[in-house]
């Protein structure tokens, strides 16, 4: 609504007076003005997709590149979290407080986890300006602590421009059985995988659903659509005629790969023809040795069935790119058939490089990494035929992350290098782009795709927005270089990188690294060595100039630090996954050791339930059993990928703990138990810790003030999950902590009164009275 001044007849009667609508007349989209569809995939670097020359088949992206524009040295932060910051506001992460991933923010201004009021969206923007919003898929900009069905809605989309919303709020989540969010509230998934449900359809079906209705109520109105999918990030999962179609394609290794997609990239003019191909372990030695888990494995050194593992977890991979890209290409089709495609711009890329968060030996569940535990072979094999299916939260090896980037060194979070940023970029949009098939080289980055809409839509970012000041945008209009020649000029010219302790900074073609590995937790950066690279004619970053040009070099890193103070980029931050991730946070509840519980609620996420990481806990509940046959879940929070449960079963009490997936599961059974009322419940002695940083010690299991079993346990150093599976009392929601039991697990034949959860020192008995008079009482 406008601020102009009322110009009607305000009498006695309103037969006497005349109206006056301007000043309450919502502003129209200018004439003509396009739909705009941005789809973000996660995880994929430029050497992937067939239009850039990889081996994954993109049938849509092909057909959208066929008929627009490639970009082969577009950027990005080198992370999820700050790259999508930067799509919806088009200024630099740190300006957007967005250093890191959400879960890693730590209050200092550029790292605060909370976009600024003078940061306003390409969704509030849009909104106002006559534009129907839309966002399906990964979020992943929602403080940890607000995803919770009683927290602040101040950060979620609907409160950032968005008129609706369906996806999911953290990093990753299980495509088979995903944490859903509607809008504003927590939903159930609407049917499970064993009748076809994948994440990937369900976005496509819930995008073409909004565009249906929005076309029936209010045809004349554009609408912005972002699309992010939970591909191409872990868990990898796909229907397994998907993977089957790669069956064999990725059997010649890693190494073998990147030559072969090098020269395919050369031939199809993403790179130049002098492009050089850098090592599959490029770091020295001194870095290189501080993250191993970054290492490639030589595929020569591998043994027979290494091999066909690492070959079968492409595969996956591929798949489940492919079966993503033609669940997009359901709702390109209705845009083609309802006459909206022609004008509609499709920006179709990915957030971050490959990923090696899968380690040098791949895994079968990516959340080993965030705990920092090793995977072992032996344990990845026994999943080889299940691979991309419900029982795998699958990601492959440290070795497909450097070929899928080829040919820049490095992966996702080395912000230093391409392989972390240069990601693939297409561009549709068939009335405003005359060029069909053309690759375009202009250097350019993330912050550069809302000037972009701005300039093709034909508005501007406000100076003031909500009575703030705005921020001014970092970026800059691409639209420039839709009827550019291939290798005209940039009109980017500067651009800093930092994630996770690494550093780097371009201008006006040249390049200069920081020479420092991600999540180390080693500091010393005033000790970094820096390199240097003329991209302009290395764009592979394969050769050093430092020593060529020592006061070229001296110039950047003075630049790098002139744009970090101006972009509230310092302090730079290294610290381990498991150290970051466990920073504390400010929480809308005071800190305490108890929490309660009760049935009915919707699941608690993870960011805001009882903390049991790395200490003693108990968990006791007043049951009734009215039932001879009762069962059902009490009490579980995690997935069959990490976390405990208790639940009974045959008439029993169970308490099982999965460490990370790893079977056999810590299994701790009572005898059996009859009608009446109990308190249950368990209780965890933390005696020291392994080698990892997990907790070791004693479990014991209770009926009333009994112990019915007890035996050796330990915990997970880390959180359970990424993917926002939460605390659930009576049910288990999304996929089940134990084999024990199916999802969901309802509790049935007695009534749960509720649930308590004790960090504290206090003894199991004395918890057993106060909580069983707190739940009578309440």
């Amino acid at each position: 609504m406008s601020n102009k001044e009322f110009k009607g007849v305000i009498s006695l009667d309103v037969r006497d007076s005349q109206p006056d609508w301007e000043p309450y007349e919502l502003k129209k989209a200018p004439e003509g003005a396009p739909n705009v569809l941005i789809v973000l995939y996660d995880d994929t670097g430029l050497a992937a997709w067939s239009p850039f020359g990889g081996r994954i088949n993109m049938p849509t992206l092909q057909k959208l590149a066929d008929n627009g524009l490639m970009y082969s040295q577009w950027h990005t932060t080198a992370l999820c979290s700050p790259t999508r910051s930067t799509f919806l506001t088009g200024r630099n992460h740190h300006v957007n407080r967005c250093a890191c991933i959400t879960e890693g923010s730590n209050g200092f201004p550029g790292a605060a986890g909370r976009l600024p009021a003078e940061c306003a969206t390409i969704g509030q923007v849009l909104q106002d300006n006559g534009y129907s919003t839309y966002w399906l898929g990964k979020n992943h900009n929602v403080p940890e602590e607000d995803i919770a069905s009683g927290g602040t809605r101040s950060e979620w989309p609907l409160a950032k421009g968005f008129d609706r919303f369906y996806g999911f709020l953290g990093g990753e989540t299980n495509n088979w059985y995903p944490d859903l969010v509607e809008d504003n509230k927590f939903i159930e998934q609407p049917y499970g995988p064993e009748d076809g449900y994948h994440l990937s359809k369900d976005l496509a079906d819930q995008a073409l659903t909004m565009i249906r209705d929005q076309k029936a109520s209010n045809p004349s109105k554009p609408w912005f659509m972002w699309l992010c999918p939970g591909a191409n990030h872990a868990p990898h999962h796909c229907p397994q005629e998907y993977a089957d179609k790669y069956k064999g394609m990725f059997d010649d290794g890693y190494e073998a790969y990147r030559e072969w997609v090098h020269t395919r990239m050369i031939e199809k003019g993403i790179l130049p023809k002098d492009t050089a191909l850098t090592p599959i372990n490029p770091l020295p030695a001194e870095v290189a040795d501080l993250a191993p888990g970054d290492a490639v494995r030589p595929w020569d050194s591998l043994n027979a069935d290494e091999k066909k593992l690492f070959a079968r977890m492409a595969e996956v991979f591929a798949g489940f790119s492919e079966y993503t890209d033609v669940q997009v290409g359901r709702v390109i089709d209705y845009l083609e058939k309802t006459g909206q495609l022609d004008n509609t711009i499709v920006f179709y890329c990915a957030d971050n490089g490959a990923s090696g968060e899968g380690s040098p030996n791949g895994s079968v569940n990516e959340n080993k990494f965030f705990n920092g535990y090793p995977d072992e072979l032996s344990e990845n094999l026994k999943y080889l035929e299940v691979l991309g299916g419900p029982d795998t939260y699958n990601h492959y090896p440290t070795g497909w992350a450097v070929a899928f980037s080829t040919p820049f060194p490095m992966f996702k979070r080395y912000s230093q290098f391409s392989g972390g940023t240069c990601d693939p970029l297409v561009i549709h949009w068939p009335k405003g782009i005359k060029s069909k098939g053309e690759v375009r080289h202009q250097y350019h980055h993330s912050t550069d795709i809302v000037p972009t809409i701005l300039d093709v839509i034909g508005i501007e970012m406000p100076e003031e927005y909500r009575g703030v000041k705005q921020y001014p945008l970092n970026g800059v209009s691409m639209r420039y270089s839709f009827d550019a020649k291939p290798d005209g000029p940039t009109e980017k010219k500067r651009q800093y990188y930092t994630m996770l302790g690494t550093r780097g900074i371009w201008e006006n073609g040249w390049k200069a690294s920081a020479l420092h590995a991600p999540l180390t937790n080693v500091g010393k950066f005033d000790q970094d060595k820096w390199q240097l690279f003329h991209v302009d004619t290395d764009r592979a970053e394969s050769k050093d100039l430092s020593a060529e040009h020592p006061e070229k070099l001296e110039e950047l890193i003075k630049i790098w630090f002139e744009e970090a103070d101006k972009n509230f980029v310092l302090p730079l931050d290294d610290r381990t996954a498991t150290i970051m991730l466990g920073v504390a946070r400010p929480q809308a509840e005071l800190p305490r050791n108890r929490y309660i519980y009760y049935p009915g609620t919707a699941p608690v996420p993870e960011g805001v339930a009882v903390n049991i990481r790395g200490r003693s806990y108990k968990i006791v509940a007043d049951v009734e059993i009215t039932d001879v046959n009762c069962k059902g879940v009490i009490f579980a929070h995690g997935s069959r990928f990490g976390g405990h449960s208790l639940f009974i079963k045959d008439k029993k009490l169970f308490y099982v703990y999965n460490f990370l997936g790893i079977k056999p599961e810590q299994k701790f059974i009572s005898g059996e138990l009859t009608p009446g009322k109990y308190t249950l419940g368990m209780e965890f002695i933390r005696e020291g810790a392994g080698q990892y940083g997990e907790s070791l010690g004693t479990t014991k299991l209770y009926v009333n003030e009994k112990v019915v079993a007890e035996g050796p346990m330990k915990t997970q150093p880390g959180k359970f999950t990424l993917s926002g599976d939460g605390l659930c009392i009576g049910r288990d929601s999304g996929d089940n902590v134990s084999e024990e039991y199916s999802n969901p697990g309802t509790f049935k034949g007695g009534e749960i009164l509720g649930v308590g959860v004790d960090v504290s020192e206090e003894v199991y008995i004395d918890l057993e009275l106060e909580a069983h008079s707190k739940f009578v009482l309440d």
